[in-house]
């Protein structure tokens, strides 16, 4: 664990985003996108095997052990780290991406101060989405944050896994994590919309059952935000779709027509005059003439639209750019951001032993 907590303070100190550790092989940096090799820290193939069964808990190590990978949120030194754990020719690797201990706020990651609208929001669909690595959960993380600091709000939260630790503020917060307190992303929205929720947050739309129980949840008067692995637009809206036989797609689309409120795509991209990576967006609102596109399936319409339609907040990347990016003096260094800083405290970890998959229910009087 010494060894660990020292490669982690290296790469807060370093602006480090990313770390890989693979037995018999240099520990692994990336910094503004860009992978970089640390030749003189090796971890061998018995280390990598004796520090993941340190780390895991029962639960971790079933699923590793039935999986050969798993997913987990920990905490190194006040640093928040999200890991994935592999299994590869040279045995265990560790995919770790550092995040910081408390919740970021919108200014802080250099976004679009329109983004702060979007907890002013009772209801409707919020998608976040972009390529894998482009910061959709830090960006969904800051705007839940702005409800929760200003709104009285009930707050629940379906992860994979659980990034940012959320003490409730104005808003009462509740996180939910995949396969330690819900099963699948479906049943956890079957349940949620038992629990008096306003606000959903679900890590990512994965299947056609999520997708519809997240609409159906947006149609029913409740603030959704959802994250989408897709590269523009119109490729998000075309996956959701596309996810549906075709003779369902017409009641998604107008599903979808009838809740959307943004749509937001994110990538980080090196900016000079900044000397380091920001977030490139591009805002799609959910106004009547994007419902009309979005209903009557005319998709490539939307790049012309956001064009057009700057007055209503929407940017292509291009406008974003030119209109945010190159006008914007100043941006908050990312190593700002990702210096060490405490967790929430307040708030404990516990796992009910009702759920243990090893308990007996002997009567009411067992558990008193």
């Amino acid at each position: 664990m010494k060894k660990f907590e020292g490669l982690v303070r290296s790469c807060v100190r370093g602006g480090f985003s990313d770390l890989h550790i693979t037995g018999g092989h240099p520990v692994v940096f990336r910094k503004d996108g860009v992978i970089g090799f640390a030749k003189e820290r090796l971890w061998t193939e018995e280390e990598m095997d004796a520090f993941v069964s340190k780390i895991l808990s029962y639960r971790q190590f079933q699923i590793l052990h039935k999986r050969w990978s798993v997913d987990l949120a920990m905490s190194i030194s006040n640093v928040r780290l999200r890991m994935n754990i592999f299994s590869t020719a040279r045995g265990l690797s560790l995919a770790i991406r550092i995040l910081p201990g408390a919740v970021p706020d919108i200014s802080s990651l250099n976004l679009h101060p329109s983004l702060h609208e979007i907890s002013q929001m009772r209801s409707g669909l919020v998608l976040i989405c972009g390529p894998t690595g482009c910061g959709k959960s830090t960006t969904a993380a800051a705007v839940i944050g702005e409800i929760n600091k200003n709104l009285p709000r009930h707050i629940v939260t379906l992860e994979d896994p659980i990034e940012y630790k959320m003490l409730s503020k104005q808003s009462f917060v509740e996180q939910r994590e995949l396969g330690t307190h819900i099963h699948s992303f479906k049943q956890g929205l079957i349940d949620v919309l038992r629990e008096d929720p306003d606000v959903i947050v679900v890590g990512e739309l994965r299947d056609p059952e999520t997708i519809r129980l997240a609409l159906n949840a947006a149609e029913s008067g409740h603030l959704v935000i959802a994250s989408l692995h897709s590269s523009n637009s119109e490729e998000a809206l075309y996956r959701m779709f596309n996810s549906f036989p075709p003779d369902a797609q017409e009641a998604i689309r107008t599903q979808l027509a009838a809740t959307v409120g943004w749509l937001i795509v994110q990538q980080l991209e090196y900016l000079p005059k900044a000397g380091f990576r920001v977030p490139v967006l591009s805002i799609l609102r959910g106004t009547a003439a994007v419902k009309n596109i979005i209903r009557d399936n005319k998709l490539a319409q939307l790049e012309s639209t956001m064009q057009t339609a700057r007055g209503d907040g929407m940017f292509t990347v291009e406008g974003y750019k030119k209109d945010y990016l190159d006008k914007t003096s100043s941006f908050q260094s990312p190593s700002n951001i990702l210096s060490p800083s405490a967790e929430p405290e307040g708030d404990v970890t516990y796992f009910s032993r009702l759920l243990d998959p090893d308990a007996t229910y002997k009567g009411p009087a067992d558990w008193t």
